[in-house]
């Protein structure tokens, strides 16, 4: 990663459902904004289309979701879904939380980037989305 973005990387981070637990949120956004990226945090109880309508509004180029809940398998699909309906083929969908990981690669054949578990290094998950966002998005 050589060559300088002509802005810093935009990442929206959501926790969506009734899932209460974002302290994981919070330190990602933290970790993302501390790696130079510009971080949106919607806070709690967000539905995806709440999710998918802010990413749209604040033009970013990757979605972050943390889920602890258990509804991944619903929670990626319909954003996936909502994405695809607004034509947002070219922003990353990832995330992270308690994800078996046979769900995980599931997830990732419908669509969603790589997902990480609790403790994943801030850095690799930084890294992740900027060579992500440089690869697909034009600046």
């Amino acid at each position: 990663m050589n060559e300088k973005l002509n802005r810093p990387v935009r990442v929206l981070v959501a926790k969506v459902g009734l899932d209460g637990h974002d302290r994981g949120a919070k330190v990602i956004a933290t970790a993302l904004r501390d790696a130079g990226m510009e971080v949106i945090y919607t806070g709690l109880r967000q539905t995806p289309e709440m999710v998918v309508n802010t990413a749209l509004q604040e033009d970013v180029d990757a979605i972050g979701i943390s889920i602890l809940s258990g509804a991944h398998m619903t929670v990626f699909p319909k954003i996936i879904r909502l994405m695809k309906e607004k034509e947002m083929d070219d922003v990353l969908i990832t995330g992270g939380g308690i994800i078996p990981e046979d769900d995980m690669k599931e997830l990732n054949t419908m669509g969603v980037g790589k997902l990480f578990a609790p403790g994943a290094n801030t850095k690799d998950i930084a890294g992740y989305i900027k060579d992500w966002v440089k690869e697909h998005r034009s600046f």
